[in-house]
């Protein structure tokens, strides 16, 4: 952070004192007004309702420049990460700053596949949930539970419990999502597998049985990897947000990334690609292809209240550069397992050439964003559509720890103390119950 060459001068209207601000530079995006001198000044805060004019931190991580339709992390390109490294040297890159060679690549691999298992009481924890709850009503419990098994890593200001605590986080995120499935649906839980990959080691805690050998498929194993390297982190979003307010308090990373794992539930941020794949179902249901323009009428009439889920993005004014990797991943799997001809599948295809031609969706710049592809891809794979989120959750872990970790070791953190307008009553005295 540089300080800019100009400042910003803030003047009043009615006779008060105008005050100069520091102005700083980022390596690159917007420069910053510095404001954090501003009540001291002024006795004014500002007023920034969701804080989608506002810093909140300085981070090194991740860049979006939403009109470009660019995500960097640590400064590469997404499409650069999802098609010429895997999961773990994206994690690799987000927790330390670069890529791994291939000594690096290996040791840090293995590190994470020795801390796969979970300790066994988690299958009792896990029996105090009703069989048909939500996953991540599972999950929130689950990751805020680790606090309680591993007393040995939750000093958030000890750099040694820190990095422990992110090995065991990304480590054991995959065991605890297959754990969760396995329980809704009755099935014996599968212990992680050392030999496999990250992605491939997933699939087969979700997907294999006791009774026979389950073979994992290549084509499917590389288009988990890519989803959790597209959802790796996405700079200071509602979750990350929270992950790092959380964090500010002092308290362990556990419960940190299970507040991350509770605020990205919301069908606004994680749930988006559940509410995708919800939407096409409703469209199914209603008549499928044939219902299409319906169905786009009244997302054009503001009145209905209908809404076109996994499409446009809040940051995103350009394709969603994650959708594009995701769109051919899309037609691997389906061609892989021979679902193209699937009535979901050719309906969701539908209606994305309709939405990429029809003006209105065109001129609104409502883009089919990485949600409405990882949906379809997940369906595909056999992962049922409330599980969706909770696998979100796991790949957006590694993001959710550098983030909370760049911040405990920035000089200027503080505890996060946003402020507020206040329009209730004015101060007025209580009257005794008699006389009310």
């Amino acid at each position: 952070m540089k300080l800019a060459d100009n400042k910003a001068t803030l003047s009043f209207s009615n006779g008060t004192p105008s005050v100069e601000l520091p102005v700083y530079h980022g390596n690159i995006g917007p420069d910053v007004i510095d404001i954090r001198k501003l009540y001291a000044q002024t006795g004014m805060f500002t007023y920034d309702p969701g804080f989608l004019s506002t810093a909140a931190c300085q981070s090194a991580i991740t860049y979006i420049d939403g009109d470009k339709g660019e995500l960097l992390y640590r400064g590469y390109p997404i499409e650069q990460l999802a098609t010429q490294c895997d999961f773990m040297e994206t994690c690799h890159l987000l927790l330390y700053g670069e890529l791994p060679n291939a000594e690096g690549k290996k040791n840090f691999t293995r590190t994470v596949t020795m801390h796969t298992m979970v300790n066994e009481q988690m299958q009792f924890f896990l029996r105090g949930f009703r069989r048909d709850a939500h996953p991540m009503a599972i999950m929130t419990g689950l990751v805020g539970a680790l606090s309680a098994f591993y007393h040995d890593s939750t000093d958030i200001n000890n750099p040694q419990h820190r990095e422990i605590a992110a090995i065991r986080l990304i480590a054991k995120m995959p065991t605890l999502v297959a754990m969760a499935y396995k329980y809704t649906v009755g099935q014996p839980y599968m212990y992680p597998k050392n030999e496999l990959s990250y992605a491939g080691n997933f699939l087969h805690m979700m997907f294999a049985t006791p009774c026979e050998p389950y073979a994992v498929n290549p084509v499917l194993e590389r288009a988990l990897d890519r989803i959790f390297t597209l959802h790796a982190d996405h700079e200071q979003n509602a979750s990350t947000s929270t992950v790092r307010l959380c964090g500010s308090s002092g308290t362990n990373p556990f419960a940190a990334i299970a507040a991350g794992v509770a605020c990205l539930w919301g069908p606004a941020h994680g749930g988006a690609n559940e509410a995708a794949l919800n939407m096409l179902g409703d469209i199914q249901k209603a008549g499928g292809v044939e219902k299409i323009g319906e169905f786009i009428k009244q997302v054009k009439d503001k009145n209905s209240g209908v809404k076109l889920m996994g499409f446009g993005h809040r940051v995103y004014k350009n394709y969603d550069p994650r959708a594009k990797l995701m769109q051919e991943t899309c037609k691997e799997v389906l061609g892989e397992l021979g679902l193209e001809n699937d009535p979901l599948f050719k309906l969701a295809m539908a209606l994305e050439k309709i939405a990429l031609e029809d003006e209105y969706f065109v001129s609104r710049k409502l883009y089919p964003n990485v949600d409405f592809y990882s949906g379809i891809v997940q369906r595909a794979i056999g992962i049922p559509v409330p599980l969706f989120t909770a696998i979100f959750a796991l790949a957006r872990t590694v993001g959710w720890i550098a983030q909370l970790n760049e911040m405990i070791g920035d000089p200027e953190y503080k505890i996060g103390r946003p402020r507020q307008l206040f329009t209730g009553s004015n101060r007025r005295d209580v009257t005794p119950l008699a006389q009310r």
